[in-house]
């Protein structure tokens, strides 16, 4: 199975929070599912730093190095038929990362991996 994670979910694998579900540690951690990051979520945990709105209790580029080559997990590139997809979406949510992210998933036709309800509008 192919999956896209969420940007929170990402955080807490890496950071082995307990926020994080044992069901979606389980897929994550599932040798035979494909695990993609958007671009949307490292960038968004960027400006969280930034801001100092988040703490990697790492500097970015080894956490991100860490997080995403150190696990295997892959690269879901921004592509335009994914932000085609954004100017007939309906406003369920209004945050551009997550907006994203459900473009990403849908035109890939692949789960999103995250706790946030509004994703499944």
């Amino acid at each position: 199975m192919r999956v896209l994670l969420d940007t929170h979910t990402l955080l807490w694998f890496v950071l082995n929070d307990p926020q994080l579900s044992r069901v979606a540690d389980a897929i994550i951690s599932n040798p035979s599912n494909s695990v993609f990051v958007s671009p949307a979520t490292y960038w968004e945990i960027a400006i969280k730093v930034r801001k100092q709105k988040l703490d990697l209790f790492a500097p970015y580029d080894d956490f991100i190095k860490r997080g995403i080559a150190g696990n295997d997990f892959e690269i879901l590139p921004i592509e335009t038929r994914h932000t085609s997809q954004l100017t007939t979406m309906p406003f369920h949510h209004n945050d551009p990362f997550d907006r994203l992210l459900i473009t990403q998933a849908l035109v890939e036709q692949m789960p999103i991996v995250s706790v946030d309800a509004a994703l499944d509008a």
